[in-house]
């Protein structure tokens, strides 16, 4: 993965995010994000840097705790081994709700196509078979 630009091209959404670092101190980082159907991508700063992080939304549970203070929105993206991760942005961004939507597509496609590849396909033989 060479930066966002590559990854822009499918993007749902581009912008900055901030997210909570995992230190002792919890300082909050501006990230570079681009959101695409498959994943979120984040890289530090201006986004010009190689340090881009996926997260895919194959490792993503759910997106929990939308909290509005001020002019923020605060939430939490909560991953298969339950880890957390905190972010926030400018209540008219509205990436909590870009992301729900996108992940929800997501696991959606993917449920329909686990229930097509379970499902024996019937085929209609007609009255006189």
């Amino acid at each position: 993965m060479k930066g966002l630009t590559v990854a822009s091209r499918g993007a749902i959404k581009v912008g900055e995010l901030e997210k909570r670092s995992e230190s002792l101190l919890q300082l909050w980082k501006k990230k570079q994000c681009t959101l695409t159907r498959e994943s979120l991508l984040l890289a530090d700063g201006d986004g010009k840097g190689c340090r881009c992080k996926e997260l895919s939304f194959d490792t993503i549970r759910k997106l929990e705790c939308v909290e509005r203070k001020g002019a923020r929105v605060y939430f939490t993206i909560v991953t298969t081994d339950w880890r957390e991760i905190d972010f926030r942005c400018e209540d008219a961004s509205s990436w909590n709700a870009a992301i729900t939507l996108a992940l929800v597509a997501f696991k959606n496609e993917r449920a329909v196509r686990e229930f097509h590849a379970r499902k024996p396909v019937k085929r209609w033989r007609g009255w006189a078979a």
